[in-house]
């Protein structure tokens, strides 16, 4: 699973050094270190290759007549690029995902669960702050929704 976040940033050629433990994870999941990259939610968003191959394979389930999920399958699928780890723990992050994420210099890795998001900086914070002042009301959606969370 992937925990936390961390500051980072970005090199002039848009490449990225995990924290070790997001290294651990990618690798314990896929020993050549290779990850899947989309775009999702106004930032880049990293799956190791089994976690994608789950995912990839849920779309052969999408009602296909359904325009607005056959726009979604295609923002979500040919947004996606495989990068691999390097030596030094990096991956590069490709133009279109950076360009999409309005990703500079200054980011947040933010691990969630199955996946880990690349955000610019500024946006990361500003969804944080949304959160804490709407804390209330999205509990209530939470609770709303069915979904029972052990806090």
């Amino acid at each position: 699973m992937f925990r936390g976040h961390s500051h980072r940033s970005l090199d002039g050629k848009g490449r990225l050094m995990l924290p070790p433990e997001f290294r651990d994870t990618v690798f314990e999941r896929d020993p050549d270190g290779r990850l899947m990259l989309t775009n999702f939610d106004g930032c880049a968003v990293g799956y190791p290759m089994p976690e994608w191959e789950t995912i990839e394979s849920s779309f052969n389930r999408i009602n296909v007549l359904n325009r607005r999920l056959r726009d979604f399958q295609r923002f979500f699928i040919s947004g996606a690029v495989e990068v691999h780890l390097d030596k030094q723990g990096r991956i590069l992050v490709p133009p279109h995902l950076r360009t999409y994420a309005r990703l500079q210099k200054d980011i947040v890795l933010a691990g969630v669960g199955r996946k880990f998001e690349i955000w610019d900086l500024d946006k990361f914070e500003e969804r944080r702050r949304d959160v804490e002042e709407n804390f209330d009301q999205v509990m209530d959606e939470v609770a709303g929704s069915g979904l029972e969370l052990r806090i």
